[in-house]
């Protein structure tokens, strides 16, 4: 008989969002006047950017014609594409990166995942608490971990806590680690790291040939000048680090699909024989092998991104989103809510009240308010008491639900 892949078998009962929407349609069928507010998953909610869209009709266009019909296009994406993007986010930041070193993708999501087909299966590996679940669960998948305990930890795996007492950024491990996964500005604390915490770990990355998986998804969302929009504005990155962008919040590109990650060809590893080899091959052969691209009519929206109204669109996104967080974070510390992030990020991260489970915090506050946020413990056991609200949703949806909570937060 056929087998599976047994390290299924270790993830825990339901991936996180996916038991949010069970408990939500749940209550919703139980519930079919109420008006539900979702600020839970990092979805965007904000149209593309005229700029996008027109490049993209375009390209349609170009598609109807023999004569710039485009078929299968490079994996690993444009060459017009990558050069923007080296240019505009590295490059002019400071960042020494070549368009070659750049790969487009389908997702951050997916980059972060399908990274670890390049890694051998004896790496330890050091993940923050909370962490974003994909990070953990693509390990399990991958046969990285033991099994998992009372807490939710996999064996396996050093977790790195982050709470309030830390300022939410993670100490250096005393121990040597291989792979660290950081993402900053972080998901789910809405948390930013200065140059030169950086800095200290692309040392010990340096000094214990590890390598940074650095997740800048949210970038975008940085407006303090003095914080680092990539992990190669940091000296000595280059030798130890990759870096996963996305489209998905900065443009809205969460239902079109476009992001990248950056593999210096100066990033080295070892094979099991002990001799060195460049990580950028291995992640060309496995893109040119697994991935067959993102779509050219994508691509081209993706450039507009680049374009001075581009840019000027964008900007107006994230300025309304991190406006809703402003709204978000003002009225639950409004309310008597301990809060924090939500500046430089489009996350606020609450702590929960009168001693609530982030769960039970999550059942009262869809109860009673029908306002839908994400349970702290869902991203590590270290986020237990903690509650994420997103703020990608419209104006009028955002208000109604710091309304609701303001007016019947006695009742939670």
């Amino acid at each position: 008989m056929t087998t599976i892949n047994d390290n299924y078998l270790k993830l825990k009962a339901g991936y996180l969002f996916p038991e949010i929407a069970r408990r939500v349609n749940t209550f919703a069928e139980a519930n079919p006047d109420a008006q539900i507010i979702k600020l839970g998953i990092g979805d965007v909610t904000e149209p593309l950017p005229e700029a996008c869209r027109t490049a993209m009709i375009k390209a349609v266009e170009e598609m109807g014609d023999r004569s710039t019909f485009k078929g299968y296009g490079p994996e690993q994406g444009y060459s017009w594409l990558r050069e923007k993007i080296a240019q505009h986010d590295f490059q002019a930041r400071g960042g020494d990166i070549d368009p070659e070193e750049i790969f487009i993708s389908d997702g951050s999501k997916c980059d972060t995942g399908n990274i670890l087909d390049i890694f051998g299966k004896d790496n330890t590996i050091a993940v923050t608490d909370p962490v974003y679940p994909v990070y953990v669960d693509t390990n399990v998948m991958a046969g990285n971990t033991g099994p998992v305990n009372e807490r939710g930890e996999y064996e396996g795996l050093l977790y790195l806590p982050i709470t309030a007492e830390n300022n939410f950024t993670a100490e250096i491990p005393s121990d040597r680690v291989d792979l660290i996964y950081l993402c900053f500005p972080n998901n789910p604390t809405g948390a930013t790291a200065t140059k030169e915490h950086l800095k200290q770990w692309v040392d010990y990355a340096r000094a214990n040939r590890s390598i940074i998986l650095f997740d800048a998804a949210y970038e975008a969302f940085i407006t303090d000048p003095s914080l680092p929009h990539s992990i190669y504005e940091i000296e000595g990155a280059r030798e130890c680090a990759i870096e996963f962008r996305s489209f998905s919040k900065n443009a809205g590109f969460t239902g079109t699909r476009c992001a990248f990650t950056v593999v210096p060809k100066t990033l080295m590893a070892k094979t099991s024989s002990g001799s060195d080899v460049e990580l950028w091959k291995l992640w060309n052969r496995r893109q040119s092998t697994k991935f067959n691209g993102v779509s050219y009519i994508i691509q081209r929206g993706a450039e507009a991104v680049y374009s001075p109204a581009g840019q000027s669109q964008i900007q107006q996104l994230v300025d309304f989103y991190l406006e809703n967080a402003q709204i978000i974070r003002e009225k639950l510390t409004a309310a008597g809510l301990t809060v924090y992030g939500g500046v430089n990020a489009p996350y606020v991260w609450v702590k929960t009240p009168s001693g609530l489970s982030s769960w039970d915090f999550f059942d009262k506050l869809l109860q009673t308010c029908n306002v839908v946020g994400t349970p702290g413990s869902g991203f590590g056991a270290a986020g237990e008491g903690y509650f994420r609200i997103s703020a990608f949703n419209s104006r009028q949806n955002v208000e109604a639900a710091m309304e609701r909570i303001t007016d019947k937060f006695k009742a939670l």
